[in-house]
């Protein structure tokens, strides 16, 4: 389920997701976003609503060492505090002693992260990512949208409209942030 797509220009951070919440073959669509904003960060989701919701409204967001880089921060800090909220939820599945949690992006700091099931902090090259069902078809249309001189947001939605398109699991409305 699910088009998450974040964007980065002159320093801001544009995300946008779709609506959808799918169920095998079942489909509705759902009036809680899985874009949000939590203190200093956008987040976007896919993967489970109830992640996103413990990621909402229970994770505590850790303070970030003065002279600390965001990188180190997010890979350190943040994916200890979500990996304890998502465990105390009951949201994470451990496996042969392997921890997995879901696939969200997050904004902070004129960045752009993408957090894995593995708890992975990845940064992408590009000046965008894309989580979700949708995410190949979001990744081709912002590559050719990159540079074109489109507004942000319109290129976000450009792209989430791609994913509508071609994926069964991506519907609108899209609902849009910005940082």
């Amino acid at each position: 389920m699910t088009c998450v797509v974040g964007w980065i220009e002159k320093g801001r951070i544009y995300m946008g997701a779709d609506s959808a919440g799918v169920a095998g073959l079942d489909l509705r669509i759902r009036k809680d976003p899985k874009v949000f904003k939590k203190g200093p960060f956008i987040i976007g989701y896919t993967s489970s609503f109830r992640m996103g919701q413990l990621i909402r409204y229970k994770m505590e967001i850790p303070d970030h060492p003065a002279k600390m880089d965001p990188f180190e921060f997010m890979c350190v800090h943040f994916v200890e505090s979500l990996r304890k909220c998502l465990r105390e939820g009951g949201y994470t599945k451990v496996n042969n002693n392997v921890e997995e949690g879901g696939c969200f992006l997050v904004g902070y700091r004129k960045r752009l992260y993408l957090i894995d099931s593995d708890f992975q902090v990845g940064v992408a090259k590009e000046n965008y990512d894309a989580v979700g069902c949708g995410r190949d078809f979001a990744l081709g249309a912002m590559r050719i949208l990159n540079g074109l001189n489109i507004p942000p947001i319109a290129a976000v939605k450009r792209a989430l409209t791609v994913a509508e398109e071609f994926s069964a699991g991506v519907r609108r409305p899209f609902i849009m942030e910005t940082l």
